[in-house]
């Protein structure tokens, strides 16, 4: 992910802790690979409202 490190914003010292930015840019791509809703993303991706 060294291309794309740059466009994520740092981690914060407070708050909830990052979700892991491969599965959501994994997310994302399947969204719109597969051009459904986001409350229809699959399980393996955790909670649509969190990716």
């Amino acid at each position: 992910m060294g291309r794309a490190r740059p466009l994520f914003p740092g981690v914060k010292a407070t708050g909830r802790p990052p979700v892991d930015r491969r599965t959501v840019v994994e997310a994302a791509a399947w969204r719109f690979r597969t051009g459904a809703p986001w409350r229809d993303l699959p399980e393996r991706f955790g909670n649509w409202n969190t990716i």
